[in-house]
């Protein structure tokens, strides 16, 4: 869950120079990420979780991945602006 829920974050953090927050990404590709997190974080709490054998996680480990996945976030952003001061296009 947490690995599909920070890819698609990622996604809308390195597909641009500016910084994320400053950035608007199109309908689609909000749309598609939007869908992407709610469908990975509900998956195990719904009826067919359990036919791939997925189970809730308790509320204080969904916590700390939240965290984790946004220092992730932050670190990426982070990155991306020493390589863009770095690497002039």
């Amino acid at each position: 869950m947490e690995s599909v829920i920070s890819a698609s974050l990622i996604v809308l953090v390195i597909r641009t120079k500016k910084p994320f927050f400053k950035s608007i990404p199109g309908k689609y590709l909000s749309a598609a990420t939007l869908l992407i997190v709610v469908s990975a974080f509900l998956l195990p709490f719904m009826p067919i979780g359990k036919v791939f054998g997925f189970s809730p996680l308790p509320i204080s480990f969904l916590l700390i991945i939240g965290v984790i996945v946004a220092f992730y976030i932050i670190s990426a952003e982070i990155v991306k602006m020493l390589f863009y001061r770095r690497v002039k296009f």
